[in-house]
């Protein structure tokens, strides 16, 4: 079985439990201590199986961490893995999962092979919100409910806003109707791409 490292919480003798995005589930299993067992962090990719026993969590063992073609990249991983945390929150109350979430990731990767972290991870955030129905295009400003025709900044989910409501960054409306229709960023800066990244890390 293989799937995401979502969370790790420490527990005595430096046992953790461990959140899993598996393909259609989010699993939670009892990692032992042990100087034999490979490293986990947030964000591993893992090969691994799970050993039923008296405790209510199964047993996480045969733990073999798959690797990214980046993984020593510190700047992409900070990132990834920052992204990474905010699944945990946003699944850890659905037992069955659409496979969505596990292959959106799994083509995450490789397309951060090629391009620029926080675009990559935007736009991969993009395909969630469109996926959950959550992709508010009708430029209706969430706080004052009147349309938008300049001004326009986002909040928490990418809710579009009149910037005046939300006293936030202004981003050219041209450039948000691209994003809102092609779900690319290819043309906003780094300065813009900045601010879309401290948006989303506000929560999926």
């Amino acid at each position: 079985m293989q799937g995401y490292i979502l969370d790790i919480k420490p527990v005595k003798d430096d046992d953790l439990i461990v959140s899993i995005l598996a393909e259609n589930e989010v699993l939670t299993a009892y990692r032992f201590y042990g100087a034999r067992h490979s490293n986990i962090n947030i964000g591993y990719k893992i090969d691994f199986e799970l050993e039923n026993t008296k405790s209510t969590i199964p047993r996480l063992k045969d733990v073999i961490q798959l690797g990214f073609p980046w993984i020593l990249d510190n700047e992409k991983m900070y990132c990834w893995q920052r992204y990474i945390k905010l699944f945990y929150p946003h699944l850890k109350d659905v037992e069955q999962i659409d496979s969505f979430y596990f292959y959106n990731l799994e083509n995450l990767i490789h397309i951060m092979t090629k391009q620029n972290a926080l675009r990559a991870i935007c736009e991969s955030y993009l395909s969630i919100l469109e996926y959950e129905g959550r992709f508010h295009t009708d430029f209706e400003c969430l706080l004052c409910e009147n349309k938008i025709t300049e001004n326009i900044s986002l909040v928490r989910g990418f809710l579009p806003v009149h910037s005046s409501c939300a006293y936030a960054k202004a981003f050219d409306i041209n450039k948000m109707k691209e994003l809102f229709e092609r779900k690319k960023l290819i043309n906003f800066n780094d300065q813009e791409m900045e601010i879309l990244w401290d948006i989303l890390l506000q929560g999926l």
